[in-house]
């Protein structure tokens, strides 16, 4: 996974943004975001997934909507790259995320 920043919150934005990119098989831990967050996907396909549910495809053009405290996680198929950017916003101690586990491959695989 290769993160590159747009703009992180500042004084001026609680809003954070990155282009973030996955390559085959790659994906996130578990993860929350205090205020939510905004998927959108660039290239290649890709899985997102919510705590209970079973992987979601996703593919370019997609905007993925995840609820403030949903834990999700979210990465590229077996056999392709994914890309997407993602948005959210800082709550009022400035966090954008809060890390879990990682996704086991069985989890990955549904």
């Amino acid at each position: 996974m290769h993160i590159d920043g747009i703009r992180n919150p500042d004084e001026q934005s609680a809003v954070g943004c990155a282009h973030v990119r996955f390559s085959p098989g790659a994906r996130t831990a578990w993860h929350t975001h205090p205020k939510g967050q905004t998927l959108y996907v660039t290239d290649g396909i890709g899985y997102v997934a919510r705590r209970g549910d079973e992987p979601q495809e996703i593919r370019p053009g997609d905007v993925v909507y995840i609820e403030p405290g949903e834990e999700h996680w979210h990465g590229a198929t077996p056999d392709r790259f994914m890309a997407h950017v993602a948005i959210q916003e800082a709550d009022e101690n400035g966090e954008v995320v809060t890390w879990g586990e990682h996704v086991t491959d069985e989890e990955y695989a549904g």
